[in-house]
């Protein structure tokens, strides 16, 4: 019974922090409450090494295959979607349409294994069109209409590529599917791209749900934290080129 107590004190309060005292008085007298969900062991993560593979071979920098406890999920990040996103709303895959980062923590805790990829962009942006891109296109064109043409074109390859990314994640995820992981479920970091205008938002149905894909900001996943957690370098702020972040959760 002692040894029981103590075993799930420790990982309740590794993995729960604030619950940790009423969970172990809880424990204590039912030894049956003490159900979480097993560590992986180390050496599973070269299971997935088929994914690695062909993440690199379909155009990656680099990929990790890491445990989910690195996935960094906050609630502030949405908190930057609903107040500093001039697309927040606009499509189902982003919020208010999507899970809660509360109810995507429990989604995450449920998997083991996620890999999380890195990709160059082919888009650039000098330090004057920095300036520019968190605008809407009627706001650049007052502010300053010699750099609305190249405004267009930043965004128009953005798009562009952001479909590629989606393309590629979904390949990732079928491969995992598979390879006898039915539940592997793919994301990309910004907006939805797959139409020009998610008309979902006023009918509630999207028009294609085989494609459609929750972006990591919208749950609440610190891309950021979760790179650097991962091994993963993102450059803030970014150069010239911007890098592009995506993730499988696999298992």
């Amino acid at each position: 019974m002692n040894f029981l107590f103590l075993s799930c004190q420790v990982q309740f309060s590794s993995m729960f922090r604030c619950a940790s005292f009423s969970l172990n008085v809880y424990i204590f007298s039912n030894p049956q409450a003490c159900k979480v969900k097993s560590m992986p062991a180390k050496n599973e993560a070269g299971k997935f090494e088929f994914l690695h593979k062909l993440a690199l071979e379909l155009g990656a920098l680099d990929a990790k295959i890491i445990p989910t406890s690195k996935i960094v999920v906050e609630d502030r990040v949405v908190l930057k979607c609903k107040v500093g996103c001039n697309n927040y709303g606009k499509t189902l895959a982003c919020p208010p349409y999507v899970p809660t980062a509360e109810e995507f923590r429990k989604i995450v805790a449920e998997y083991h294994y996620a890999i999380f990829m890195k990709f160059k962009t082919n888009v650039e942006a000098d330090a004057e069109l920095k300036k520019y891109l968190s605008m809407t296109e009627t706001e650049v064109a007052e502010a300053n209409k010699e750099v609305l043409p190249k405004w267009k074109e930043f965004w128009a390859n953005w798009n562009a590529h952001k479909k590629d990314l989606l393309d590629t994640t979904l390949m990732v995820e079928k491969e995992a599917m598979n390879k006898g992981y039915p539940l592997a479920f793919g994301m990309v970091s910004g907006m939805c791209h797959v139409c020009d205008e998610c008309i979902g938002v006023k009918t509630g149905i999207c028009l294609h749900p085989t494609l459609r894909r929750y972006s990591e900001e919208a749950v609440g996943v610190n891309v950021q934290a979760t790179a650097k957690k991962s091994g993963l370098k993102m450059t803030i702020p970014w150069p010239k080129t911007p890098e592009s972040f995506a993730m499988v959760l696999i298992d």
